[in-house]
């Protein structure tokens, strides 16, 4: 069954490299980000520095991947068609914001948004990965566009989901921003909200 192994491979990859990026992000804050090495990354993780490369091709990586574009647009795709596209890529955020970081029974940050908190003061607090975070804005954006599909195929509409994703994204890295820098206190869906309505007005959001 080439299927279910695939399945299995993909799985045993995809834990592996949760692992080894919960080691690196632990080492980071406790040593600091240029005090760490891939190597002790590696023997934190219990693998080889080659796999550390494998999964993570550059130091940088190691805070920067995120599987957070497959959540959002997973989002953006159930999210009915005939709808502002500046509206639907904004619920899809607020959205994926409170699935992040809130339990649904208590409210409290989830082990996510703690990893993810951890990350984004690394971001902040470290130049080379700010020069960097640029990355994860384009692949943010690609995903955006990339769940719209046939709705994004001709070159103006590409253009017009680039630009439309790209204007939320900054919206919401001014979000993510206040919020790390407020220790993850405040909410960030309603950060995300507050900063999409700044930029674009009431109406933006459903609700």
């Amino acid at each position: 069954m080439p299927d279910q192994h695939s399945t299995l491979r993909a799985q045993r990859r995809a834990e592996t490299q949760r692992a080894i990026q919960a080691h690196a992000v632990r080492l980071f804050v406790e040593r600091g980000y240029d005090a760490t090495t891939v190597i002790d990354v590696a023997e934190a993780a219990g693998v080889s520095p080659m796999t550390v490369y494998r999964h993570f091709p550059t130091k940088e990586d190691l805070v920067l991947v995120d599987q957070y574009g497959r959540l959002l647009a997973e989002r953006i795709t159930a999210s009915p068609a005939a709808r502002p596209l500046v509206r639907r890529v904004g619920n899809a955020l607020v959205d994926s914001a409170t699935a992040l970081t809130r339990s649904g029974t208590t409210g409290d940050l989830t082990p996510e948004g703690r990893f993810l908190l951890a990350r984004l003061r690394l971001m902040i607090s470290t130049p080379a990965l700010r020069a960097k975070h640029l990355d994860n804005q384009y692949a943010l954006q690609q995903a955006i566009v990339g769940a719209l599909g046939e709705e994004a195929a001709e070159p103006d509409a590409a253009f017009h989901a680039q630009a439309a994703a790209s204007a939320c994204l900054a919206a919401m890295h001014t979000a993510l921003v206040r919020w790390a820098e407020d220790e993850g206190r405040a909410d960030l869906a309603d950060l995300v909200r507050k900063a999409l309505v700044a930029a674009f007005g009431d109406g933006i959001l459903d609700g």
